[in-house]
């Protein structure tokens, strides 16, 4: 993925740096790594909170500024994030005018270490990435990049120190993680969200997995279509990118999951989709380029 030499966003917050709680010890290394996952691309970080509430209550999370003195792995990370993020922005602005007849307003980007205080709640970095509502700010705990390759098997070269050398292989893996999250800032700004809130409290506990599940494989079609649209603009797709996003698609899908942990599959208890279905509507989006191809509340998924 070429990356490298384009404007870095200003939209980044940078908490990473000394003072910030770590949450009982607890971190991605060593948990399961269905559970790691299954917080992958989590949508509701209120619930994914409530899993580990009893682990974060023993902590005092304090917000922390950025590095003082980042080293160039540090600085390289706070860079590609940066960018991915601009190219969200640059993009989704076009997609917007041209598309929706609207203005697109980007959301923050919050970077930390550990543990972190969001508009949902405090979270810490086994929940992996996630976007937040309430504050409309996305998440990420940048080692989460390694501990994908690591503990997930996701392509890419193992044991780097968090987006160490990004333009190997696995990068445009981690820019479609940012890229899904932002596709639940789309939604939020969309009114799909808080439709979809509303629908869940009225609903059962498997009709509100189906609609967790709708709005997650949503949210890759548009990380689809900002990759259509971003490669237009900027030609940053290289050979094997797409494979890694389907790598990560596939990887992350709740069947490969639960069989992976327990060795049986319940689609009842699906929250994000099956592989096939994350990869398939990542490709619908990524071949179309167009918002409408993605209403999976209304097609059969």
């Amino acid at each position: 993925m070429r990356w490298k030499g384009r404007r870095v966003s200003s939209n980044v917050e940078d908490r990473r740096g000394g003072g910030g709680a770590k949450a009982g010890g607890i971190s991605i290394v060593g948990l399961v790594v269905a559970f790691v996952a299954w917080k992958f691309f989590g949508v509701d970080p209120q619930q994914a909170y409530q899993a580990t509430k009893q682990v974060t209550q023993q902590a005092s999370p304090a917000e922390s500024k950025g590095l003082d003195n980042p080293t160039p792995e540090q600085q390289e990370s706070i860079d590609f994030v940066g960018i991915v993020l601009a190219d969200t922005e640059d993009s989704w602005s076009q997609i917007f005018q041209q598309q929706l007849n609207g203005q697109y307003v980007p959301p923050k980007l919050v970077m930390f270490n550990g543990t972190v205080n969001s508009g949902c709640g405090a979270a810490q970095s086994a929940m992996g990435p996630f976007y937040c509502p309430a504050d409309r700010k996305v998440y990420i705990d940048t080692a989460f990049f390694k501990d994908m390759r690591t503990q997930m098997g996701i392509s890419g070269e193992q044991n780097q120190t968090e987006l160490s050398r990004a333009d190997q292989a696995g990068d445009f893996a981690q820019a479609y993680v940012v890229a899904h999250e932002v596709g639940h800032h789309i939604q939020t700004l969309l009114g799909v969200s808080q439709q979809v809130q509303q629908a869940r409290a009225q609903s059962s506990k498997v009709q509100g997995n189906q609609l967790s599940v709708r709005q997650e494989l949503q949210a890759d079609c548009l990380a689809g279509v900002w990759a259509h649209h971003n490669n237009a603009r900027t030609q940053f797709l290289e050979q094997g990118d797409i494979e890694e996003a389907m790598d990560a698609a596939h990887k992350i899908g709740d069947d490969y999951l639960q069989k992976s942990a327990t060795g049986q599959v319940v689609p009842d208890s699906f929250t994000h989709g099956s592989s096939q279905q994350r990869m398939t509507w990542f490709q619908n989006g990524l071949k179309s380029g167009l918002v409408s191809s993605c209403d999976t509340f209304n097609q059969p998924v």
